[in-house]
């Protein structure tokens, strides 16, 4: 049975702080550190990062603000194999070579086959992916084994029936996605549970979006229990899941440190009536919520047009969420400012690059020309 520690929140190390907006390649270590600190001090000890993840820097950071600055028994750290980034089987044992160095560890406590779905399902059968992380496991370079999903609950039973060696599967789960027919949040964990496979959760508050709702939905939130934050509602909810052994927060600021750690240190389970608002704030955001995007940023790499692809989406929501009371909006400023730098959403060729990408199978090209449409119409 795998131990995830006893405090249910992790460290995911995807959106660290950034001294440039526009460049996540830039960490700000020194912050970085702050929050290390305050969170292996109010006991958490899971780590998550990516080769990816910041620009590719991510890992190296982890070596920066953790690695180098705690004992290997402080904390436990996960870290992911992507397929994309594989053209041979030499390319598996390279970039895990690579991947200790970055970070400075000689054995990795969880280790994932990455954005797991159909098209990369195969790939990762094709060059003997699963048999090779058993191998990295009975090596003890790697302590557990799973792989992280975006598909549907079918495909996920298919693959948990072909590989019942995978320890953990990580699945986008929160309150917004949990019936939703594209992401099926709730599907994908009964399936999980099902094959008696405990879940990691990603993307609780789905990239910020339900950390940062519309005023009114905050009110309700607030008028229920003026004490905890939007973010909580979130978090909390997945924390209420039985399987749900980790919920991976990437928090960017020490505010969100701060909030996430304080309510995480003793979780109060959701009551009915907590559900009540919350399925209720779901109607609410479904009505409103125009681009379902986490954020990842995958769609950005390869983007021939260099399109800020999740910085626009993210305006264009905002935007859309905006009382129409208000008149004014900041929003087509910073679109203007961010094309100074980056292609305009109008720039989209149609390659199809971005929706090969992205986790969400989102029709990212129809959404740019809304997006132009709206920003630059």
């Amino acid at each position: 049975m795998i131990s995830f520690g006893e405090k249910k929140l992790g460290f995911g190390l995807m959106r660290l702080p950034s001294l440039d907006a526009n460049d996540p390649s830039k960490i700000d270590l020194e912050l970085s550190k702050k929050m290390v600190d305050t969170f292996i001090e109010r006991g958490f000890t899971y780590f998550d990062t990516a080769w990816m993840y910041c620009g590719f820097k991510s890992e190296n950071a982890t070596k920066d603000i953790l690695v180098d600055r705690y004992p290997r028994d402080a904390f436990t750290l996960a870290t992911k194999l992507h397929c994309n980034f594989l053209k041979t089987k030499e390319d598996r044992d390279r970039i895990f070579n690579e991947q200790m160095v970055k970070t400075g560890v000689d054995f990795f406590d969880y280790y994932l086959l990455h954005d797991m779905g159909q098209n990369h399902y195969e790939i990762y059968e094709e060059l003997d992916c699963f048999n090779w992380i058993v191998e990295k496991k009975k090596q003890g370079l790697v302590k557990h084994i799973g792989f992280s999903f975006h598909d549907n609950a079918e495909f996920l039973d298919k693959v948990l029936t072909a590989h019942p060696e995978m320890e953990f599967v990580q699945l986008q789960i929160n309150y917004l996605d949990w019936e939703s027919e594209g992401v099926q949040s709730r599907l994908c964990y009964e399936v999980a549970t099902k094959h008696g496979v405990p879940v990691i959760v990603m993307e609780p508050v789905k990239g910020g979006t339900l950390a940062q709702v519309p005023e009114y939905v905050e009110r309700l939130f607030k008028s229920h229990n003026e004490e905890m934050s939007v973010s909580s509602w979130a978090i909390r909810f997945c924390a209420g899941l039985d399987n749900v052994k980790m919920i991976l927060s990437g928090m960017s600021n020490m505010e969100q440190m701060l909030d996430n750690t304080g309510y995480m240190m003793e979780v109060q389970p959701l009551t009915d009536a907590d559900k009540e608002v919350i399925w209720k704030a779901v109607e609410l955001l479904n009505s409103n919520i125009e681009i379902p995007c986490t954020g990842c940023a995958y769609c950005v790499d390869g983007c021939p047009m260099k399109i800020a692809i999740p910085k626009y989406f993210s305006l264009y929501n905002a935007d859309k969420q905006e009382i129409k009371e208000k008149g004014w909006t900041p929003q087509g400023v910073y679109y203007e400012r961010l094309t100074n730098d980056f292609g305009k959403a109008s720039a989209c060729v149609g390659c199809g690059q971005c929706e090969r990408a992205c986790p969400q199978h989102l029709p990212i090209v129809k959404y740019l020309k809304d997006v132009a449409e709206y920003f630059e119409g």
